[in-house]
């Protein structure tokens, strides 16, 4: 895995993941703000890499970014012959299975690929390849399509002037293009609406104040930064309309888990009467998991919160707890915002009956 060289035009369209002259590159998200530079990488294994190390992050941009370390690996033995294709595919799922345990969309996207695979095992090794490549582009292409149509339907909910609460990054930056919570504003901005985002800050990685508001900013949306203690003062206060998140996965129930600090968020919305939206794609729904409590959380390493941007914040010899994620209950949750509609109250049933549609 290999760093280019800075692109200093940054472009309102984020193209979080690429594919060029045989390679995955990825905007290496720890940079930005300050630095914006896309990180190549020619295997399976360093694609795990930057999915560990945040290089890529959020549900679905994850799950796009295995799909290509799958293709890229098999690219790679494309010469060895389809037996030694079909050992490299093996490594390379178990590798990148293990590369973050709470998205739901990596697993998702694996499966894809091992699908993929069954149907074209019996190919010549190019054409196997090929045919792996392809699945990882279309998996990209429908991920964009599901955004825009979340974002359509998203957009309704949207009144005209409403100033909306978003947590963490759920942008294009954290999916193939447009994004999901993003996806919705930037949907109901274009169809003529009038809005303003409050961007969390997003402890403790600051993916909010470094990323969502670079988004916005980018694209002219107005935004405006707050410490992630601060959205309860600005609920109570009734300078809030609605809150808008992302999810990393989705219980049976409807239970979900996002960035840490947005099962609080959702209690607050509660108490002041304000609508708490999920916007997520169908892929991000695990009907394999009965309730919330079920999910896997990530705990990430101490010095992520005793550190920042290296400078140390915190006495040494702190104890520390670094759950990434947490989960918010489906009573919680207004409604979820997917490419097929939006479901209001998630449960079990509608939940069920969401994902049998066509």
């Amino acid at each position: 895995m290999n760093l280019n060289r800075p692109n200093t035009s940054q472009p309102t369209q984020v193209e979080t993941l690429r594919w060029r002259d045989g390679a995955l590159e990825m905007i290496d998200q720890r940079l930005l703000p300050l630095r914006f530079e896309y990180c190549r990488c020619n295997s399976a294994s360093e694609v795990a890499v930057a999915i560990r190390t945040m290089v890529v992050r959020g549900a679905p941009a994850i799950g796009v970014a295995a799909a290509f370390g799958i293709a890229l690996e098999v690219l790679r033995h494309a010469a060895d012959g389809r037996d030694a294709q079909l050992a490299a595919f093996d490594t390379a799922f178990a590798e990148l299975a293990a590369s973050r345990p709470t998205a739901v969309n990596l697993a998702w996207a694996l499966n894809r690929q091992r699908s993929a695979l069954t149907r074209v095992a019996k190919l010549e090794a190019a054409d196997l390849a090929a045919a792996l490549l392809d699945e990882a582009h279309t998996i990209l292409r429908e991920d964009i399509e599901s955004n825009r149509a979340m974002g359509r339907h998203g957009a309704a909910l949207i009144g005209d002037g409403a100033r909306v609460l978003t947590h963490c990054n759920a942008g294009a930056l954290a999916t193939a293009g447009h994004g999901t919570a993003l996806g919705v504003i930037r949907s109901a901005l274009a169809s003529g609406k009038r809005v303003s985002v409050f961007a969390d800050e997003t402890r403790p990685l600051l993916q909010g104040a470094r990323l969502t508001a670079w988004e916005l900013t980018q694209d002219g949306i107005p935004v405006t930064l707050i410490a992630d203690s601060a959205a309860g003062f600005l609920l109570s206060r009734g300078e809030i309309d609605l809150i808008v998140v992302g999810a990393d996965r989705v219980a049976a129930n409807g239970d979900t888990a996002n960035k840490i600090g947005t099962y609080p968020l959702a209690v607050l919305a509660q108490r002041h009467a304000v609508p708490f939206y999920v916007a997520c794609p169908l892929s991000t729904i695990d009907p394999q998991l009965a309730h919330g409590g079920l999910i896997p959380i990530e705990e990430r390493s101490a010095d992520e919160v005793t550190e920042v941007s290296g400078v140390r914040s915190a006495p040494p010899g702190v104890s520390v707890r670094n759950p990434a994620f947490d989960v918010t209950p489906a009573a919680l949750i207004t409604a979820l915002i997917t490419e097929r509609g939006v479901l209001p109250r998630p449960d079990r049933a509608g939940i069920a009956a969401l994902l049998s549609r066509s």
